[in-house]
């Protein structure tokens, strides 16, 4: 454990030239700003940008974290996809609020948004999964998330027993497959530096919109 420690201390962090946050004309919709940061990371070479972590409540009040894709991100809210029947379909249905969090890690920026989550309907959760790939459609199809598995030829049976029904039907959907919106009740823009004078800018929602702050590291 000690070598473990002595290991872990003596990793770089905030390595390399990170960009600069300028706080002096901060867009009013922080889905804008959230916008303009996810592009540089694109822009960057950053690995799977659009990657964040969905944090939930399960019913014995205990959080559950998981990484998943944002779909879309617009004034509305962050866009996000689940089975119905999956761990955390079924506690966003008890408990319809969650948290989100992107890091990239080569630019030193994180964003944390919170607030509640719906359903954008079957319209839209159908057009989500159609847009997915084959072999993604067919895993979804299992229902079987989070169950437990006897083996691994098992999974591979049902993947590929999916995998056909998919090519014969083309348009075949998950019942349970749904796109979710989160309407961000606050969101957090995190800029690290290197001397640790981190940058911390606070959106939180209002009745008359959004109000913007600084924050101390």
């Amino acid at each position: 454990m000690s070598d473990l420690r002595e290991i872990l201390r003596g990793l770089a962090v905030f390595d390399g030239d990170l960009p600069a946050f300028d706080v002096t004309e901060l867009p009013a919709d922080p889905h804008e700003l959230f916008t303009d940061w996810l592009l540089a990371a694109v822009a960057a070479g950053v690995r799977e940008p659009h990657a964040m972590t969905l944090s939930t409540l399960g019913a014995d009040g205990d959080p559950a974290a998981r990484v998943l894709i944002v779909k879309n991100v617009s004034a509305a809210g962050w866009e996000f996809a689940s089975d119905s029947g999956s761990r955390k379909g079924r506690e966003l249905a008890a408990h319809p609020a969650a948290a989100l969090t992107f890091y990239w890690s080569p630019l030193a920026r994180q964003v944390r948004v919170r607030g509640r989550v719906a359903s954008l309907g079957p319209e839209a959760s159908a057009a989500d999964f159609l847009a997915r790939s084959p072999g993604a459609r067919a895993e979804a199809l299992l229902g079987r998330q989070s169950t437990p598995l006897t083996g691994l030829a098992d999974r591979d049976a049902a993947v590929r027993e999916a995998a056909e029904r998919v090519a014969r039907d083309p348009g075949l959907l998950a019942p349970g497959w749904t796109l979710h919106t989160l309407r961000a009740e606050s969101v957090e823009f995190w800029q690290g530096d290197r001397d640790r004078r981190h940058t911390r800018v606070l959106y939180t929602r209002t009745d008359d919109g959004w109000e913007s702050g600084l924050l101390w590291p």
